[in-house]
């Protein structure tokens, strides 16, 4: 039997309208060619719908298309903003505050970095899971050169206050990274409210096709960039290679959709949230992490008391659920992300994510109750 997707946090299925747009530009008789090739008109009309989707992101972000690089993805442009800032500076005079759970794509460069002799501080949240203004404030020095915050936590789905950290690093003249990858499509995002200097997305987390991304770049900054791909000089010699039609019209037509539905969906999603959690509170001796912070329509993260997760994740077989992060789910640690929080190990073995999204229904959410409560009270009675 097909499990029911609880999973969207990790990622979401193509939205039919991305996928058909998509399909249009693959073939001989679609728009197939390269958007570089300008000696004529189907590399012309390649380079209109590239063009076309950097206009749509940039809608979605509340930015200017010239300030839209295209990337593979969060990750690549996790790294290209984080070591493209601190290239720019000798190791001894660049130092990095980022927090203790962000996503790997921005702990592992930052940790790189320190092995190249770069100063980084890396702050812990609050019990909630919520990082401080006031945290990231008592660790920045006057070497501190990049602040990097997540806007919203893959595993918890806690909304981290951006606006405010944006606003300090803005006093401070301090450049300022932020990672939407979770935020898109689940909060509202301007990158002038935000006050953000650089600012990463990935289409898999919208609806659109994995493989592709992108990096906000704030043009009204001293910022120079740093390339870590090099040959040919696309976008602006930021990032070389050759421009993929169909991955960046499917990251245009997510965005697109986005911007005309974006507070419907998340009110819907919400409802169905809150009716999961009623359900499972029923069963007892469950809290949500992160409880008491801001936290997003769709994430929900809830710790089964002594119970194991593994053993929980088997009992309800027909939902794709997972235990934290995508990206460290073949390790059988205990989330480094509830640690942070103060969680026990034996609690964080004991907590799932749960993730909704555009195309869970009512009855998915029943389902899930139902599979919870047969597998919990199994489990309970099995001790």
């Amino acid at each position: 039997m097909r499990p029911i997707y609880f999973d969207y946090a990790a990622t979401t299925p193509v939205d039919p309208r991305v996928a058909q747009a998509m399909s249009e530009c693959l073939t001989f008789e679609g728009n197939f060619a390269n958007p570089a090739s300008r000696s004529h008109a189907l590399g012309w009309l390649a380079e209109e719908a590239v063009e076309d989707a950097r206009n749509e992101v940039a809608d979605l972000l509340g930015a200017d298309s010239r300030e839209i690089i295209w990337t593979s993805g969060a990750t690549e442009s996790n790294n290209l903003a984080v070591k493209g800032v601190a290239e720019n500076y000798a190791p001894d005079e660049c130092h990095i505050v980022t927090t203790t759970i962000e996503h790997k794509a921005i702990l592992d460069p930052v940790k790189h970095l320190q092995e190249k002799g770069y100063g980084a501080t890396f702050v812990s949240p609050n019990a909630q899971g919520l990082v401080t203004v006031e945290s990231i404030a008592a660790a920045i020095t006057d070497k501190t050169r990049l602040v990097s915050v997540m806007a919203v936590n893959n595993e918890t789905g806690v909304i981290n206050p951006v606006a405010e950290i944006g606003e300090l690093c803005n006093q401070k003249n301090i450049y300022f990274h932020v990672d939407a990858a979770q935020a898109i499509g689940k909060i509202p995002v301007n990158i002038d409210d935000w006050q953000v200097t650089l600012l990463s997305i990935s289409a898999h987390k919208f609806y659109g096709p994995k493989g592709v991304g992108a990096l906000y770049v704030r043009r009204r900054s001293s910022l120079d960039l740093v390339a870590q791909i090099h040959g040919g000089g696309h976008e602006r010699g930021m990032r070389s290679g050759t421009l993929a039609t169909h991955q960046l019209v499917g990251i245009g037509t997510a965005a697109a959709v986005l911007n005309e539905g974006f507070s419907d969906e998340s009110k819907r999603i919400a409802k169905l949230k809150e009716r999961l959690w009623l359900g499972l509170k029923e069963l007892g001796d469950v809290s949500v992490n992160g409880k008491g912070a801001p936290i997003t329509a769709g994430h929900l993260n809830v710790c089964f008391k002594g119970l194991d997760g593994e053993s929980l994740m088997m009992g309800v077989r027909n939902l794709a659920i997972s235990s934290g992060s995508a990206c460290t789910s073949a390790t059988v640690e205990p989330s480094f992300v509830l640690k942070a929080m103060g969680c026990s190990d034996e609690d964080a073995h004991s907590s799932l994510r749960i993730s909704l999204g555009r195309y869970t229904t009512k009855g998915d959410v029943d389902m899930a109750i139902e599979s919870f409560t047969q597998a919990v009270t199994g489990l309970r009675t099995a001790k």
